[in-house]
Formats: C-alpha cells, structure tokens, sequence
C-alpha cells in the first residue's frame, strides 16, 4: 500500500514540528502549510488522503480552508481533522457541522488523534 499523504495546516511552528515528527515516525508522508492560502494551493497540488487542519491560521481561518476544499470536486470528500488553541464551546461544534471528521483541543493527547486519522483514512478508503 503506497504511503497516506497528511496536509498538516497550522502556522505554529512547534505544533508543525511535534506532529510532523509523530505522523512521520507512524509512517505517513507529511506535506505542511503555514496558511489558509497556502493550504487550499498545496491541498490542489498535492492531493492529501487526509488533512489536519488549525483553525486560526494568517490570511483567512480553518473554516474558510474547509469550505473552499469541499467546493473542490478533487478534495471534497478529502478528511478534515481540527485541531484549535480557541475556546472547543465555540468551535468544535462549528467545527463538526461543517464537516471535520474529528476535533482536538491543543494542546493534542498524540494516541486519541492517531486512532481518529486512521479511523477517518479507513472510512475515506
């Protein structure tokens, strides 16, 4: 079976390298995007099986990401896991009802968001 490719978004560079090196070290290929623009451009060109997605992200927020990649017909079935530093009361259920497959509260318990992203890569397959 050929490597899951992740698009990890968040503009935090120490979240970034934490998760590249988890997801690295249980064998998924990670591409990284800094930024809301960044993330749709990288999202077109790379195809991701999955994205983990930041909410609060420079040049637009995770919910603007969301929607633009679910009106993108190569990456509107694309899983979507949210991770967010902002109040979980008011952004994971925004976050679930505009389709993520999961929600993580930084800081990111690394054992429940590894069984959430093989969890939503095995119902995507």
């Amino acid at each position: 079976m050929p490597t899951q490719k992740i698009l990890l978004v968040d503009d935090d560079a120490d979240v970034v390298r934490a998760l590249n090196i988890r997801l690295k070290s249980v064998g998924y290929d990670v591409v990284v995007a800094g930024d809301a623009m960044a993330a749709i451009s990288i999202a077109l060109n790379e195809k991701p099986d999955l994205v983990v997605l930041d909410i609060g992200l420079p040049g637009g927020d995770g919910f603007m990401v969301m929607k633009w990649l679910g009106l993108l017909y190569e990456l509107a079935l694309t899983p979507i896991i949210v991770v967010s530093a902002r109040d979980p009361t008011i952004v994971k259920q925004r976050a679930l009802d505009a389709g993520a497959s999961a929600y993580f509260q930084k800081p990111i318990d690394t054992n429940p968001f590894l069984l959430a992203i093989r969890g939503a890569l095995e119902q995507a397959a």
